[in-house]
């Protein structure tokens, strides 16, 4: 039976794995179900990163390791779920934020790039559920949130590959949430908006940037602002306060549904 009152909200006894853990918003959700008494694994490819993630959650009194993981890498996901099993005992709750996009044109666009953000934001979720699923089964059930995006809403006139990976977010939520749903697991989606992280600022590998798309460009930010229909971007703790609230119990009889955190974006 679900929790009552506040407790609901509560994460105690949870263990919950954060594949793409080192960035703003998978560290922000690390934060936020710690604080709601989860143990957390902050896993993620950049070591570093995710070592700083871990500490701080470490520091400040809270159960927390650090997983190294290529969310694109079956055997790697294998390796991080017996590594939290090991550490914590059980595995009940998995986050999938890792993710990337090439802010090109379609006719820019490589079929290699195509390619890999179609394994990173989609196929990523797909090995990654196949490697949870048993561990959540020997802990009697669990929860699995993924990360889709406004373009999982409507696709753009840009690079292809993003709304299709997104699009693709959204059948594999309802079909894991049917699927598992007789194991006691279920299975939700987040669809963020505008959020000002490095993903839009900064230029990585997974996701360059450069002057005309990064929100460090006052015209680019101030035309995502406006897109925005309460007037500004959203921040990485407001979408991890949608991720906890779904992996907590007063979600309970939520399965195979988005909770879109956007401002209002996609209402423009």
């Amino acid at each position: 039976m679900a929790q009552q009152g506040n407790e609901a909200w509560r994460l105690d006894g949870r263990v919950a794995l954060i594949a793409g853990g080192a960035g703003a918003m998978g560290s922000a959700t690390a934060r936020r179900m710690a604080a709601a008494g989860a143990r957390v694994a902050v896993a993620d490819i950049r070591h570093a990163a995710v070592e700083a993630v871990a500490g701080e959650l470490t520091e400040a009194g809270h159960e927390a390791v650090a997983v190294p993981l290529d969310a694109a890498a079956a055997d790697t996901w294998q390796a991080a779920v017996e590594q939290v099993e090991a550490r914590f005992g059980s595995l009940t709750i998995m986050v999938y934020l890792a993710g990337g996009n090439h802010r090109i044109s379609y006719d820019a666009m490589t079929e290699a790039q195509f390619r890999r953000i179609i394994e990173l934001n989609l196929t990523g979720i797909f090995i990654g559920i196949k490697a949870v699923v048993p561990a959540m089964r020997r802990a009697g059930g669990g929860c699995i949130l993924t990360v889709g995006s406004l373009a999982s809403l409507r696709a753009g006139g840009g690079a292809p590959a993003y709304a299709c990976s997104k699009f693709g977010v959204n059948a594999l939520t309802a079909i894991t949430a049917r699927a598992y749903a007789e194991d006691g697991i279920r299975c939700c989606q987040v669809n963020p908006g505008h959020v000002d992280t490095p993903f839009l600022r900064a230029s990585t590998d997974y996701s360059p940037n450069d002057w005309s798309t990064s929100l460090d460009n006052p015209a680019n930010y101030e035309r995502r602002r406006r897109a925005t229909a309460l007037g500004r971007l959203n921040q990485p703790e407001e979408i991890a306060e949608a991720f906890a609230f779904l992996a907590s119990d007063a979600a309970a009889m939520i399965t195979g549904s988005a909770i879109t955190v956007d401002g209002g974006a996609a209402l423009t």
